[in-house]
């Protein structure tokens, strides 16, 4: 069973080594979602998608000097999500029409 969740994160580039991890988490996050804002992503995984991810992006982090913040959306992005301005988030369960 898929669930929506939503990946938010601030890795302080100022440390040494913060922007490779900067680059890590957010390769990482791509890998299983999409960007819908700078340093948010909205991804679609199963448990196991969930707990790789999980893992992933706490290996990357600093945790004295980053955040890292996942939220479960109950109900699924349309029940949970409000968004006003530009919304460049794709449905890729949604037919693509060319």
């Amino acid at each position: 069973m898929t669930r929506d969740i939503l990946v938010s994160y601030d890795v302080s580039t100022e440390s040494e080594g913060g922007p490779r991890r900067l680059r890590r988490v957010a390769k990482a996050c791509k890998d299983y979602g999409q960007r819908v804002q700078y340093s948010v992503f909205e991804c679609t995984v199963d448990s196991i998608q969930m707990e790789k991810l999980r893992q992933r992006l706490l290996k990357i982090i600093d945790t004295e000097l980053d955040s890292l913040r996942i939220y479960t959306l109950q109900g699924g992005r349309e029940q949970c999500v409000k968004s006003y301005g530009i919304d460049k988030y794709v449905d890729f369960e949604e037919p693509l029409i060319v």
